[in-house]
């Protein structure tokens, strides 16, 4: 990852903003409320009630509506990190075109849509299986244990591509000076409390709970502030 003089290639790029502010960060902003909305509120499982020893006696309280809202949410987010990785990569990376750093956040929305397509599906799944959704009498009890179990950890995982694109972020921010300081900063933290929880725990889906949490913030703060690849 390599420093890169962001004046050579500063005017080959138009902003988007007809105010002078770039509206490219938004779609970040939405995906990072739709993220927060798909992963941590949609959750199918809030309603379960804990035990020491979870089995399928637990699939009257789970939450068809949730796990439905969370397929729709998600969905949209899954849209918006593609649309976000596509803008990303028309307006930032010619600016910066020796900054490897500037390619990997590209690739790692991309990678967390891919991920999360499958956590949010299985989501929808739940919802059209459980007894009140549109094939409730396909599974039984068993197969309906078996989504919501794939529903534990399968809307959270996907988003260890975003963690990927804070760091990169934090490298452009704190190393090549292309970012906003406070920027650079604040994106260190998901990829420290993901790599801590991780290595410390096992725990594998952290990045579900930072994740939405720093784009929501950081692209609010690249679309309002004046770093040098939004300008």
């Amino acid at each position: 990852m390599t420093a890169v003089d962001p004046g050579a290639t500063a005017g080959a790029v138009q902003s988007d903003g007809s105010n002078g502010r770039a509206r490219w960060p938004l779609y970040g902003v939405a995906a990072g409320l739709l993220g927060g909305i798909a992963t941590l509120f949609a959750d199918p499982r809030t309603g379960v009630t804990e035990t020491d020893r979870v089995d399928a006696s637990i699939l009257g309280d789970i939450s068809r509506g949730a796990a439905h809202l969370g397929l729709v949410a998600g969905f949209i987010t899954v849209a918006l990190l593609l649309v976000l990785a596509a803008a990303w990569r028309r307006q930032v990376e010619p600016r910066v075109p020796g900054s490897t750093a500037a390619h990997v956040v590209s690739g790692a929305l991309t990678a967390s849509a891919a991920g999360l397509t499958y956590g949010y599906g299985w989501k929808g799944a739940l919802a059209i299986y459980l007894p009140a959704g549109m094939n409730g009498k396909s599974f039984g009890d068993e197969g309906l244990f078996v989504y919501f179990m794939l529903n534990d950890f399968g809307g959270y995982i996907g988003w260890l591509g975003v963690v990927v694109a804070a760091g990169a972020i934090a490298w452009m921010s704190l190393r090549e000076r292309t970012v906003s300081r406070w920027i650079g900063v604040l994106s260190l933290l998901p990829v420290l409390a993901v790599t801590v929880f991780a290595g410390a725990t096992g725990l594998p889906g952290f990045q579900g709970v930072v994740g939405p949490v720093w784009l929501l913030i950081a692209f609010t703060g690249l679309a309002a502030g004046r770093s040098t690849i939004v300008r």
